[in-house]
């Protein structure tokens, strides 16, 4: 028997797109498993100049408030813990204008996770007060741009 959850997240595009094509659905850690999904795009987006990645940055952020809020309607749940597109869009952000290495991927995926399940201020506080799917998207697009301020140092100084 498929549960109401499972026949969401794979009855329609917004479902399928909102569950992260499926990483949502895993049955621990799904915004990490979402999270994971979203690297491969990173792969494509690098060709886009920049001016166009950010053009994909807001498409998607736009389309995930609506992709968010309609699910949401269909669970009954303000930001079901499957919904990951967020996580998507987050992801993508942090990784705006840095060059791909197995290094920055990996700590731009350490650094969106830590800002995105710590939440520090201002994160938590947008997370807890603004809700629907631009609540479900905002907290994560700045989880992403702190990820990215932290990864654009790393690369000039570090790495």
């Amino acid at each position: 028997m498929i549960n109401k959850t499972t026949q969401v997240a794979l009855g329609s595009i917004s479902g399928f797109l909102a569950f992260g094509f499926g990483s949502g659905l895993a049955p621990k850690a799904p915004g990490t498993w979402g999270t994971l999904a979203a690297i491969p795009f990173l792969f494509l987006w690098q060709y886009f100049p920049w001016q166009a990645y950010l053009v994909m940055l807001a498409v998607t952020f736009t389309a995930g408030i609506y992709i968010c809020q309609s699910v949401t309607n269909k669970l009954g749940v303000h930001d079901h813990g499957g919904i990951v597109w967020d996580e998507f869009v987050g992801l993508w952000l942090t990784f705006f204008m840095v060059e791909l290495t197995w290094q920055s991927i990996l700590i731009g995926f350490v650094l969106f996770r830590v800002f995105d399940i710590l939440k520090p201020f201002p994160i938590k506080w947008l997370d807890s007060k603004v809700k629907g799917g631009f609540g479900i998207m905002i907290d994560d697009v700045l989880a992403g741009v702190f990820a990215a301020v932290i990864l654009h140092i790393l690369m000039a100084y570090i790495l």
